[in-house]
């Protein structure tokens, strides 16, 4: 079993520094989402982002129609970039 010390920085903040070496060994990238709670103890997991977002506490509140707006604005600007 390989155990790594984590420090948490005076601020709280998410962030976990994780060596070259384990994380070619686990197949770890940038943007993957690795943190979970189980029973009182943080588990280094890999984490399904849908999954994760179904089960944590809702900050904020939208409706399917301003989501879908939202979302056709984000594709035109993309496309608008895509094609200058």
């Amino acid at each position: 079993m390989l155990k790594v010390k984590v420090r948490v920085s005076k601020r709280r903040r998410r962030t976990i520094y994780i060596s070259a070496d384990i994380s070619e060994a686990l197949g770890i990238s940038e943007g993957d989402y690795l943190v979970k709670v189980e029973g009182g103890r943080v588990v280094m997991d890999a984490i399904d982002p849908f999954e994760y977002a179904l089960k944590v506490k809702k900050f904020a509140k939208t409706t399917f129609e301003a989501f879908e707006k939202e979302s056709e604005e984000m594709q035109n600007e993309q496309w608008a970039k895509d094609t200058a």
